[in-house]
């Protein structure tokens, strides 16, 4: 797959203005977003999503379009996790409604730019060791066995690790509990003072760096195409601010989503790991000659990704069905 430095730039630019669209068009004036509004921009940005990938299909070919695809619902299904954790913050700050989409649409842009940066360093690894595969194959079934043995608690693990991040940014920086409007610095008895919106962002970045150790690993087990990994992974996180106020107190709903999430990231993982023995160089295994092992196909993976999901979707709404959602963290 050959993507011209033209390309590239246009595609950047096509993002960076879609994210700035976003923030002057619905961000720029802090309110409240309503459920119409919502569900039309998710609509729309994953509409352009689906629209990409039949480019994707028409300029390289069914079997890119085919990892893209891939690529961009296990990144969607992974966001949805991430939507949980902003939840959390949002909660344990006290962040007001109509304040929480200027530090999504921050954190989103955050969670872009470190994932850009992640998606090199691996490709830059492929691309000199083929037994990087075995890492992240591995990698990726401890992580799955981590979700396993954490849901239901996600909550408890995501307040722990937020008291340390923002215990240290405390020590650092001189921080006020009162908002000051969407500002995220503002000035009391004429000292700056870091708001609480910032320290939720930060968290939220902090959390941003934990999620890409896992996304950009997953995803490289469908693709090895860095242009496919990037987009997949920016219009996943497109969109990812629309749907955290659609879904809202609904996430709660979704208690098997932790174990679906698991299987795909052991799926992938095992996947990585066939990958990584047909490819073997390593000279401990084998010999250092390839292992005649079977390899799963982009088609298979798509299946059983989207199987998963929709398994683990309707089972936690049979589970949970009568039950109120949450309210949004206000």
């Amino acid at each position: 797959m050959h993507v011209s430095p033209l390309i590239w730039v246009l595609t950047c630019v096509v993002i960076l203005g879609l994210f700035v669209f976003d923030f002057f068009a619905h961000v720029r004036t802090p309110h409240a977003p309503t459920f119409r509004e919502s569900a039309f921009w998710s609509a729309v940005y994953i509409g352009i999503a689906v629209l990409f990938g039949l480019f994707v299909m028409w300029q390289w070919g069914t079997g890119h379009g085919g990892e893209y695809f891939a690529g961009y619902v296990t990144e969607k299904a992974l966001s949805v996790d991430n939507l949980f954790v902003f939840v959390v913050i949002m909660s344990s700050f006290a962040i007001p409604r109509e304040y929480q989409q200027k530090v999504l649409l921050i954190g989103i842009v955050m969670a872009l730019v470190l994932r850009g940066a992640f998606i090199a360093v691996g490709a830059a690894a492929i691309n000199a060791y083929s037994w990087v595969f075995y890492l992240f194959g591995i990698f990726l079934v401890y992580t799955a066995i981590k979700l396993v043995k954490e849901s239901g608690h996600e909550a408890e693990v995501e307040q722990e690790r937020e008291n340390r991040i923002i215990a240290v940014v405390k020590k650092v920086l001189p921080t006020t509990e009162e908002f000051d409007g969407d500002k995220l610095v503002t000035r009391i008895d004429g000292k700056r003072m870091v708001t609480p919106l910032l320290l939720a962002l930060v968290a939220i970045g902090f959390t941003d760096v934990l999620f890409a150790l896992d996304s950009i690993p997953a995803i490289y087990g469908l693709t090895n195409e860095a242009y496919i990994v990037f987009t997949a992974n920016a219009f996943a996180l497109m969109g990812l601010r629309q749907l955290y106020f659609l879904i809202g107190g609904l996430l709660e709903r979704l208690v098997y989503l932790s174990y679906g999430l698991a299987i795909i990231l052991a799926f992938i993982g095992v996947k990585l790991v066939l990958h990584a023995l047909h490819e073997n160089t390593l000279p401990f295994v084998n010999g250092g000659e390839h292992v005649a092992v079977p390899e799963i196909s982009t088609g298979a993976s798509l299946l059983v990704i989207l199987g998963v999901l929709v398994v683990t979707t309707v089972a936690s709404l049979l589970k949970t069905r009568g039950e109120k959602p949450a309210k949004t963290a206000a």
